[in-house]
Order: C-alpha cells, then sequence, then structure tokens
C-alpha cells in the first residue's frame, strides 16, 4: 500500500516497524519486513523522485538486486560499468582496473545511475511489497518506553502526525535522526573532507565499454570523480580537505571552475561541456560514525549509522547490506527471541565490517605510496586481484582472498617505508587538515559568496 502524505487525515497509527527514511537503506528493510508479513510504516521527508548524491554503484549490489527483484529495472536505468580509471598528474599514463580481474568473477559489472531514479525504484518496490510508503513526512522526535516507541512526525503542510511502534529503524542517512537523539554521533577522528560537484552535459567519455567507467583524478587538495550517466550527463564533483573549501573568496560556480582547472586533464575532457542549470553543490565535513548502531527496540541502518568518504562508492552497497542483515534481527524480535541475540552479534560484525574494510584505503587515498600501486598496478600472488574484490564490495562473506590482501597491504607499508620523507611529509599534512577542523559533521563549511 502506498499512500501519500497530503492525502492522510488520521492523527495516529500503530504498526509493528516503523522506518525512517526512504533511501536504499529504509526502501529494502521495508521491503524485506513487509515480505514478512510485518506492519511497516516507512518515512520520506521529501517526494520521490528527489535529488541525491552517489551515482556510483559496486558489482556487489548486482546480487542484492536480485535478491529483492529489482535488476531488471536498474538494467533499464544504468550506465553499465566495468571498472575504474585512475589519473595522477605524476605518472605520465592513466591506469585502468576491471572489476573482472577480481577474485570472484561473476560480477565483472555495476552500473552508474541517477540517484532519483534508483531510490524511487526501491521506494515504488517496497509499497509494492506491501509497506505503507508515506512522502513528505519528516520524523521529529523518537521516545522509547519497555514496549515500544512513539514517533512524532509533521507532514509538508504541518501537520503533526504520530505512530507507536514497537521496532524503529532509522534509515534516515546525513540526518542521522537517532545518533543526534542519543548523543552517539562523532566525528571521524581520521578522515575529514568536504566535497563540491555539479553536472555536465557534453563532457569527453572514454571510448566504447569503457564509457561507463568512473574516473578518478587526484589533485592538489583531493581527487575529483567523473561519473558518465546514461542519458548523457555526467556528475563531476571534488572531495578535498574543508581548508581548500573554507580559501573559497568568489560565487562558488567560479571557484568550482577554478579548481577543475588545477586538473588539466579533467578540464581538458569538460572543455566545452555546459554545466547543467549553471548549478553547483556544495556540502561540508561529512566524515562520521555513531559509537552504536542498534538498541533494544532500533536499528540504526547505512549513513544514519556511518559515513567515511564516497571514493569508493561503497554507500548504497553498504546500506543496502545493513538492512538485509537488519531485517534477520527485526525477525528474530518478532518470532525466534532465543536467536535475538546472535542475529544482533552478526548485525553489528557486518555494520563495523563496511567501513573497517573500505576505511584503510580511504585513510591513505591521498598517500604517494597509495597513488603509486593505483597507477602501477601488479598482481603479485593475487594482490590487484584481492584489492579489486574489496573495491567490488565483496567484502561480507568469507573473503579468501584476504591473505593476498594483506599481501598487498605489506607492499603498500614498504613502499612507504622506501620513501620515508615523501611519506612522512604526506602524512603530517594529511594529519594537520583532519585536525584542523571547525565545523561538526553535516555542517557546511563553505563561507563567502555563494
Amino acid at each position: 500500500m502506498s499512500a501519500n502524505a497530503s492525502a492522510s487525515p488520521y492523527a495516529a497509527s500503530t504498526c509493528d516497524v516503523l522506518v525512517i527514511g526512504g533511501g536504499p537503506a529504509g526502501s529494502t528493510m521495508a521491503a524485506l519486513l513487509a515480505r514478512q508479513g510485518r506492519q511497516v510504516v516507512m518515512l520520506e521527508k521529501l517526494h520521490h523522485p528527489r535529488f541525491h548524491i552517489g551515482e556510483s554503484l559496486l558489482p556487489a549490489n548486482g546480487p542484492l538486486f536480485d535478491r529483492l527483484g529489482v535488476r531488471a529495472a536498474v538494467d533499464r536505468i544504468g550506465m553499465p560499468k566495468w571498472g575504474v580509471e585512475f589519473i595522477s598528474q605524476q605518472h605520465d599514463a592513466p591506469s585502468f582496473l576491471e572489476f573482472a580481474d577480481a577474485w570472484d568473477r561473476s560480477m565483472p559489472s555495476a552500473w552508474q545511475v541517477r540517484r532519483s531514479e534508483l531510490d524511487e525504484i526501491l521506494f515504488r518496490h517496497a509499497a509494492a511489497e506491501g509497506a505503507t510508503t508515506i512522502e513528505g513526512c519528516q520524523v521529529q522526535k523518537v521516545a522509547f518506553d519497555a514496549d515500544g516507541a512513539d514517533v512524532l512526525a509533521r507532514l509538508d503542510d504541518g501537520v503533526e502526525r504520530r505512530w507507536r511502534a514497537l521496532f524503529v529503524v532509522d534509515a534516515s542517512g546525513r540526518d542521522t535522526l537517532l545518533a543526534n537523539q542519543l548523543g552517539s554521533k562523532q566525528r571521524n577522528p581520521r578522515h575529514n573532507s568536504a566535497a563540491l560537484f555539479g553536472h555536465f552535459r557534453g563532457a569527453r567519455r572514454l571510448p566504447g565499454k569503457l564509457e561507463g567507467n568512473i574516473s578518478i583524478f587526484w589533485f592538489q587538495h583531493g581527487w575529483f570523480w567523473f561519473i558518465p550517466l546514461a542519458d548523457g550527463i555526467t556528475s563531476v564533483g571534488a572531495t578535498c580537505w574543508p581548508q581548500y573549501l573554507k580559501s573559497r573568496d568568489k560565487p562558488l560556480s567560479e571557484f568550482f571552475a577554478d579548481t577543475i582547472a588545477m586538473s588539466p586533464e579533467l578540464a581538458e575532457r569538460l572543455r566545452g561541456a555546459e554545466l547543467v542549470d549553471g548549478k553547483v553543490h556544495a556540502t561540508g565535513n561529512y566524515s562520521y560514525s555513531s559509537s552504536i548502531c542498534q538498541g533494544d527496540r532500533c536499528l540504526l541502518l547505512g549513513d544514519a549509522y556511518a559515513f567515511i568518504d564516497p571514493v569508493f562508492s561503497s554507500g548504497v552497497h553498504m546500506a543496502m547490506t545493513s538492512a538485509f542483515e537488519g531485517a534477520k534481527v527485526v525477525q528474530a524480535f518478532f518470532e525466534q527471541p532465543q536467536a535475538l541475540p546472535a542475529a544482533r552479534r552478526r548485525f553489528q560484525a557486518v555494520m563495523r565490517r563496511g567501513p573497517r574494510e573500505f576505511s584503510w584505503f580511504i585513510f591513505r587515498m591521498t598517500n604517494p605510496a597509495m597513488r603509486g600501486l593505483f597507477m602501477q598496478p601488479r598482481n603479485p600472488l593475487g594482490a590487484k586481484s584481492a584489492v579489486l574484490s574489496v573495491l567490488a564490495g565483496d567484502i561480507y562473506g568469507r573473503m579468501p582472498f584476504k591473505p593476498s590482501l594483506w599481501l598487498f597491504k605489506l607492499i603498500y607499508w614498504c613502499s612507504t617505508l622506501a620513501h620515508a620523507p615523501r611519506s612522512w611529509k604526506a602524512w603530517r599534512m594529511r594529519r594537520r587538515l583532519v585536525v584542523d577542523v571547525g565545523a561538526l559533521p553535516g555542517e557546511n563549511v563553505l563561507t563567502g559568496p555563494r
């Protein structure tokens, strides 16, 4: 059942599970719980389709789309993505990595998608599975007691709605509703970055099969993404240290153009391209995590629990994975109390594994040693294949490639030691930029003219 918020006259309702947020995590969870026969209500503060950044998906999303039953719909909107291109100004030629060379060769490709389209597909699918979905309804507060939770929400027209739920799932994304309410949200002490981005028409893409690959351009203040979409538009963004964005003293569009000019290779691909609607977006320090991912009657999924950095396009995959694992917790809560402790332990392990596996690379992404390994990849004893497996999102199973992954990390540390002065300088600079921050996670750190 799908309901429009403006057409909802009733003042109070009850449900088994209330899901906060209608993005990939929330919609996946709502669909899975509806399949279990639960009475599920999902509240989304905006109306689909709505804009969201994060257009690049991972190969490991494919099996999740299969299990959910939406792969065909994703195929219709997606641009095939077979791998990653890396471009560094310190190297003469780009580097290409293909997912087909990963340990598990059954996931050779992924998709680039407009998130407005993908998120709506998942949201409507949850309604088709039997969840009650309400748009234009923002949750204000959740009050827990021994028997459940009272949820206060406000509709677009200002009317308040209340629900009594036995269980609450927070999939509110960067709003981090429960983490804020419980005081468990904390800035990531090892990583801090900000981004500005826009969409271009007429950007020059890679030829043939490579057209849909994501391209990563390193530059002096961080890195750029270049994500081709199926409708001819290309998403381009710069992820950089907040201190650089704080230096802005001109309109955002001009600042973005100046930033792009710092990467001649990217500037060439955008030569003659048009910035769609002239819009440039910016977001401030966004690397954070919650100290908890669950309570007696609640779960925190996806970005509502943690977000680090978009460099490896892991957000949607981790969000959906958290929903699949979280649905087992909810099922045990209602049907198998004796199995609940084990389900909670597995859920916590899954929630911690994603950020941990990706973070090792993210924290070192701007280190010269790491850049060198990506720009000149070798595959001793399967080391490159192991890294590609991580980049593909194949991190939640047995990970038989772990010994080869350890070998890659050993090679990285040896390279770091072999170029100790350069590595020390990079570490000192990163430490200064991570520690020297002034805004809390989610705040906009940009100053100056719009």
